[in-house]
């Protein structure tokens, strides 16, 4: 099976360190040190106190691979319109492409029944680049809920959790996904296979919807915002208007405001993606986790009035210290 890990940072680089330890023929495309690093010394990813070196393809010219049976985007989701044309040499009729992107997906209305099927929403892929360019046919969602960082060029430390819940839009349980779920499997992840992984999806993207900015704007750890009776109701009110929106769409979430802010806090004092993406200066993943969730209550004609003061907030924030990517 020919896998490559498109964008192999530090989820994508600990999802190809397992994957290549196995009996796949596992490539990546990375870039800069990192590229360089894994080219001249593997990659090597530290796990649970022990390390491990493989040695997969890595290279920054998609064309040198050609087609694949999976192609894995592990990107930040602002950086993936830009590279669909990059990824292009990759995809052939029957490339299988699994979105482990953060937020909500570009493909999120495909075959969907109801008025909005097969809607495209211009917040996360403006000019419908992902449409064209991937393809909705092709694609398997992927909830991503592993933690890990790149401590040095071509050095991987996972710092927690090693799940990749995986579903078809379509809901049907295929081949495609049997296999790919079963090669995770095999490569020591949990890759459970759901028939509403919309459901998923919004489970995870209600929490880094509103965390997320507030952390940004605050500079506080989880724990902290939970503990701060006046800004853990901001959380509160954004997590109420996600949830009318979801109940709209016919999404049923699995736990309840109260259980998913008691989740996040029992995380403890830990600093948020975007938090740590504005800290770096990195570019931050405001429209995936905000502004697509505005853009569907406009959809929905459900009123989002506290979502857009603190997307108004944190788009300034990002913008002044030079990390908001405009699509």
């Amino acid at each position: 099976m020919k896998i490559c890990i498109f964008g192999a940072g530090a989820i994508g680089g600990f999802l190809g360190a397992e994957l290549a330890a196995g009996e796949h023929e596992v490539s990546l495309i990375a870039r800069g040190p990192h590229l360089s690093a894994i080219q001249e010394n593997g990659l090597k990813l530290i796990r649970d106190g022990s390390q491990k070196i493989t040695h997969p393809l890595a290279t920054d010219n998609p064309s040198i691979l050609g087609p694949q049976d999976y192609v894995f985007i592990t990107l930040k989701a602002h950086s993936v319109p830009g590279l669909v044309e990059h990824m292009q040499p990759l995809l052939g009729p029957n490339t299988t492409v699994v979105t482990a992107v953060n937020g909500l997906p570009w493909w999120y209305f495909y075959q969907t029944e109801g008025i909005h099927s097969n809607k495209q929403l211009s917040t996360v892929d403006p000019g419908n680049k992902q449409w064209n360019g991937i393809g909705p046919e092709r694609v398997i969602g992927c909830v991503v809920y592993p933690a890990a960082e790149i401590s040095q060029p071509g050095v991987i430390q996972h710092i927690e959790g090693n799940r990749f819940t995986l579903g078809e839009p379509d809901g049907s349980r295929s081949e495609r996904m049997r296999c790919i779920s079963k090669a995770l499997i095999q490569s020591g992840f949990k890759a459970p296979v759901k028939t509403r992984i919309r459901d998923e999806i919004w489970v995870k993207l209600w929490g880094n919807l509103s965390f997320n900015p507030i952390s940004a704007l605050t500079g506080a750890t989880l724990v902290e915002i939970c503990d701060d009776d006046g800004v853990i109701s901001v959380v509160r009110k954004m997590m109420l208007e996600a949830a009318e929106i979801a109940d709209a769409l016919g999404v049923n979430l699995s736990v309840d405001v109260e259980k998913r802010i008691a989740g996040a806090k029992a995380v403890g004092a830990h600093k948020t993606s975007m938090l740590q993406d504005l800290e770096r200066g990195r570019p931050m993943e405001i429209d995936a986790l905000i502004s697509a969730v505005q853009e569907l209550g406009v959809l929905t004609e459900k009123p989002t009035p506290t979502i857009d003061a603190v997307l108004a907030l944190v788009k300034q924030r990002a913008r002044l210290a030079g990390c908001y990517w405009e699509i």
